[in-house]
């Protein structure tokens, strides 16, 4: 006997989106942008001025790169949510992120406009693949490993954006509490639309998580950079310790539950 399709709902391996989802990811991207600097500025020497220095942001895209790989390989074949090993890989993504975008705005010559819009191009392109394959884009229809491929190279090229967005906005006038204060005014405009309008939440989605990244990157840069400079002369690795600790602490105190995403049964 046939029966009529039926709702049921599949829960994916990602967050369900709540305050406490973007508190985390804010202090994850803050720990990005001071956990990169860390390892290519402080470790590897990229600011010494040294002709003979390693390219500081190169070697650590490549260690936070290989770091990524892992995490989302392991986060692929998990076979439910784990909310320790998602929230590791988004740091993986943030911290690779930062010397991603510093290679492609330094090394590379093509400045913070130029890397800004090559990243926004793969972001783009990134979500235009997912939702031509797959026909949705939604964070909680990431129930198969299709879908959080696309996800995963949506982040990271969302990551790597926001921080060519955070350092163009700081370097380019505004300075680290002026940029920090500029996101976080679009990203109260972003709450407001979600209440008072009907713009697609898929849409508002993607822009807030984007926008988190600037301001968790500007944040950063306020955190270790001199006194001279507007920052608070923080060392860089003992910022990202105290950042990682209130990370741990949210993740274990906060509720942590799948996202959920209803899909159409098949006729039997």
């Amino acid at each position: 006997m046939l029966r009529t399709p039926e709702t049921r709902t599949a829960a994916a391996k990602v967050p369900a989106v709540t305050l406490g989802f973007w508190i985390i990811k804010v202090l994850a991207t803050t720990v990005g942008e001071t956990g990169g600097d860390t390892v290519s500025m402080s470790w590897l020497g990229e600011t010494s001025g040294a002709a003979s220095a390693v390219n500081g942001y190169l070697v650590g895209t490549l260690i936070f790169g290989v770091a990524l790989g892992l995490l989302v390989a392991a986060q692929v074949g998990a076979r439910r949510f784990n909310p320790w090993l998602y929230w590791a890989t988004i740091v993986a993504s943030t911290t690779c992120g930062t010397t991603l975008a510093d290679f492609a705005d330094r090394s590379l010559g093509v400045g913070y406009p130029g890397g800004s819009l090559i990243l926004l191009g793969c972001v783009l392109a990134s979500l235009f693949a997912w939702y031509r394959t797959l026909g949705t884009i939604a964070a909680g229809s990431v129930t198969g490993s299709r879908a959080e491929l696309f996800y995963w190279i949506t982040i990271t090229f969302s990551q790597t954006l926001g921080t060519a967005l955070g350092d163009w906005a700081a370097d380019g006038g505004l300075g680290y509490g002026g940029g920090a204060l500029a996101f976080g005014t679009c990203l109260l405009a972003l709450v407001a639309a979600y209440y008072a309008t009907s713009i697609s939440r898929v849409a508002l989605f993607w822009t807030a998580f984007i926008l988190t990244r600037p301001l968790g990157a500007t944040v950063g840069d306020w955190f270790d950079k001199p006194r001279a400079q507007g920052g608070l002369d923080v060392s860089r690795p003992v910022a990202s310790l105290i950042l990682a600790a209130a990370i741990v602490l949210l993740i274990a105190v906060l509720p942590q539950r799948a996202s959920r995403h209803p899909e159409a049964a098949e006729a039997v």
